[in-house]
């Protein structure tokens, strides 16, 4: 597999230079400050195409071209949007960028509670505490009928939680969940935002009547649509799965498991039309084996994210080591390197460690963290490459 890093652009302060010297190959970016929906000129592509290139790099994939919410939701400006979105693909394909990561999943992207949960060694993870989600849900966003969508065990502590949460623990929860974990990713709400909450309110109405088979037959329209373009363009869209893979806020989520992933590979039966197996989000559903999905699919993955999770039996969720957990990364390794061997691969997410800490790094995207678990990967991929 090729050895890929996600780097956010000239402003990041881990350096092209720093990942070359580290035995990265290619990159996976995107063009962050163009605003979601509006076209990626040629020009723009190739400029960060370009600069890529002169430390011996290559843009291997984009992760990602945002789809825009009124794809998803069917609004009047779709036309215009899908218009944009087969001009950009178009460029790529022209500039030789050829793996486009995307998601579908509606308003809000992978969903953590803590973005600095202790571990027993010192390091921190990204952690999921299903009852700090519900709380938020139902005691902070105040979301209509929001209780019914959790276990009468969860609400009971919610119950608890919401006599003695602070403001302060209120302000930190939503920041975590609708900001830092977004600005970056999704640009819907971004850092500074004075009343994040009400905007995602405004966020969340629009897909009033969206349930999980509307959303289903929005995405296989945007594919209709989009596919044709990346086909004769050569380039591979590849979907990321849900994070977390259930419904979420009411929302439905349609990238959550086996069943799902078979779907959207059959409503447009194209080669081009493929999955980013994002072997953490996949592992943080209890429903999912990961290793009989990338079985399955490994032919028609175009990318993948290694990383793995820890789950409970209550929905709690800590983000592993890369060698250990659900995700069972060394055998899927040894999948992708038999079935689909010149695939890109990243290293996704990492441990706060050493001196990251200290850093203002994306959450999930710290240095050393994730060249910790880069080193750990590149031991699995030269094991198994030796035949062992």
């Amino acid at each position: 597999m090729e050895k890929t890093w996600r780097w956010f652009g000239k402003k990041d302060p881990v350096t092209l230079d720093m990942l070359r010297q580290i035995g990265v190959e290619g990159i996976v970016t995107s063009l962050h400050d163009v605003p979601n929906g509006e076209i990626w000129t040629a020009e723009a592509i190739r400029e960060i195409k370009d600069y890529i290139e002169l430390f011996g790099l290559r843009w291997s994939v984009v992760e990602s071209l945002p789809v825009s919410e009124a794809i998803k939701y069917g609004g009047s400006d779709r036309e215009r949007l899908l218009e944009n979105y087969k001009i950009s693909i178009a460029n790529l394909g022209k500039a030789g960028v050829k793996t486009v990561c995307y998601n579908f999943m509606p308003v809000i992207d992978w969903i953590r509670t803590d973005l600095h949960k202790p571990n027993g060694d010192g390091t921190y993870s990204l952690f999921f505490d299903p009852v700090k989600f519900a709380c938020f849900d139902c005691c902070i966003l105040a979301r209509k009928g929001a209780e019914k969508d959790y276990p009468e065990k969860i609400m009971k502590q919610v119950y608890d939680m919401d006599r003695s949460i602070t403001e302060a623990q209120k302000d930190e929860l939503i920041d975590t969940i609708i900001v830092k974990t977004q600005g970056f990713v999704s640009g819907n709400i971004r850092e500074g935002e004075k009343n994040p909450v009400n905007l995602f309110k405004q966020l969340l109405a629009l897909y009033d009547g969206i349930d999980k088979e509307q959303l289903r037959a929005n995405m296989k329209y945007f594919l209709e649509q989009v596919v044709p373009v990346a086909e004769k363009c050569g380039v591979n869209l590849c979907v990321h799965p849900d994070d977390p893979p259930f419904p979420v806020l009411g929302l439905p989520r349609i990238v959550t498991s086996e069943e799902d992933i078979e779907w959207f590979l059959n409503a447009v039966d194209n080669p081009h039309n493929g999955l980013t197996f994002c072997a953490g989000s996949l592992s943080s559903g209890l429903h999912n084996d990961v290793i009989t999905l990338a079985q399955r699919f490994a032919k028609r993955t175009h990318f993948v994210h290694l990383r793995s999770t820890e789950v409970d039996a209550d929905g709690y969720v800590l983000e592993a080591s890369h060698l250990e957990g659900r995700g069972k990364v060394i055998e899927l390794v040894r999948i992708f390197e038999r079935e689909n061997p010149h695939i890109p691969m990243r290293i996704d997410h990492g441990r706060l460690m050493l001196d990251d800490v200290n850093k203002t790094y994306n959450p999930g995207y710290s240095f050393l963290g994730r060249m910790y678990a880069f080193a750990q990967v590149m031991g699995v991929m030269a094991a198994v490459s030796s035949g062992q």
